[in-house]
């Protein structure tokens, strides 16, 4: 809303300066002894017209060419612009009759051109006109489109994760496990971060932080039974980023839930680093082609970071998903300045 005000106000005071400059033209370039003409036109003559072609500049912007150039009554816009066109080169050439006869016979040739060209220039001022109202709507229904679809896709990501979280606990609980407790604490933190910081970005050390979460959360679950191996190379510098939050869990969700339990020694590496604004993250895992472990939730989080890096990091992303043998890998570098 602020943006269409200033372009109002920017579109306001730019028409004023031209028509400003239209109007003052003959004191600007001539001098009283020559009675401020331009050619044969007198200055005050010149002034004058200008207002009548102000006046059929505006009455073919702000009125016919809204009004009347469309499939319904486009003959009736031509109607007026003749009658238009007339009627200013009447009143032009009585007031050099009137006004000014001694330039009479030399200004006459001068009063029909201008007022023709003041209604083209008023056609083609609105043809542009509309183009740019129109790409400045396409790309603000784009924009809300977009909007919208990033917030679905945000609003997919908690249930998602949650569902996979309590998959985990459930674990646990059949266990009896004595981790049970302190997984419910660190759930509890963990939601308070889906809660309060999805919506905006935030910096890649709070992204980390949760990433660290969510592995303690994995390894109280699974102790030593899958080997969980994350390296991070974070300068001071790289920390202060922002990140579109809960961006990288996707793959390491996905990395435990396909990488655990259908191998014989099951490990996740994680790799995260940070040089010159660029974020380097590679995640791989073993899998076992046999993996049956697919439900209807499955592949919702590699389909929505996918989707969600295409929308808020167009061609500043490489997302690369490779399978070799049973080992299943991914590349991803973006970049975050």
């Amino acid at each position: 809303m602020q943006s269409i005000v200033k372009y109002r106000h920017f579109n306001l005071i730019l028409h004023a300066l031209v028509w400003g400059i239209v109007l003052t033209f003959p004191y600007l370039i001539s001098n009283a002894e020559n009675q401020y003409k331009i050619g044969p036109l007198p200055g005050f003559y010149f002034t004058l017209s200008g207002i009548i072609h102000m006046i059929i500049f505006y009455a073919g912007t702000l009125f016919l060419y809204p009004k009347f150039l469309n499939k319904t009554f486009w003959w009736l816009y031509i109607i007026s612009a003749i009658l238009l066109i007339i009627l200013s080169v009447w009143l032009k050439s009585n007031m050099l009759e009137w006004w000014f006869p001694d330039d009479y016979s030399d200004a006459r040739t001068h009063v029909l051109f201008p007022s023709v060209m003041a209604f083209i220039a008023s056609i083609l001022y609105s043809i542009t006109a509309e183009k740019i109202r129109a790409e400045k709507l396409k790309n603000e229904n784009e924009a809300i489109q977009l909007g919208m679809e990033l917030k679905f896709l945000r609003s997919q990501i908690s249930p998602h994760f949650l569902f996979n979280i309590l998959t985990n606990l459930v674990s646990l609980a059949r266990k009896r496990s004595e981790h049970l407790e302190a997984s419910l604490l660190m759930l509890s933190g963990l939601m308070r971060y889906m809660l309060y910081e999805a919506n905006k970005k935030i910096s890649l050390q709070q992204e980390v932080e949760y990433l660290e979460s969510y592995m303690e959360l994995q390894k109280l679950r699974f102790g030593r039974d899958v080997k969980i191996i994350f390296n991070k190379e974070l300068s001071p510098e790289g920390t202060d980023f922002s990140i579109e939050p809960m961006l990288l869990i996707a793959f390491i969700e996905n990395a435990f839930k396909h990488g655990t339990g259908y191998t014989d020694h099951p490990f996740i590496k994680i790799d995260l680093a940070v040089s010159e604004g660029v974020l380097f993250f590679k995640v791989k895992n073993q899998f076992d082609e046999s993996d049956t472990n697919k439900d209807e939730s499955s592949g919702i989080g590699l389909s929505n970071v996918r989707s969600r890096l295409i929308l808020l990091y167009p061609g500043k992303h490489e997302l690369v998903i490779h399978k070799d043998s049973n080992l299943f890998s991914i590349n991803l570098t973006l970049q975050l300045l």
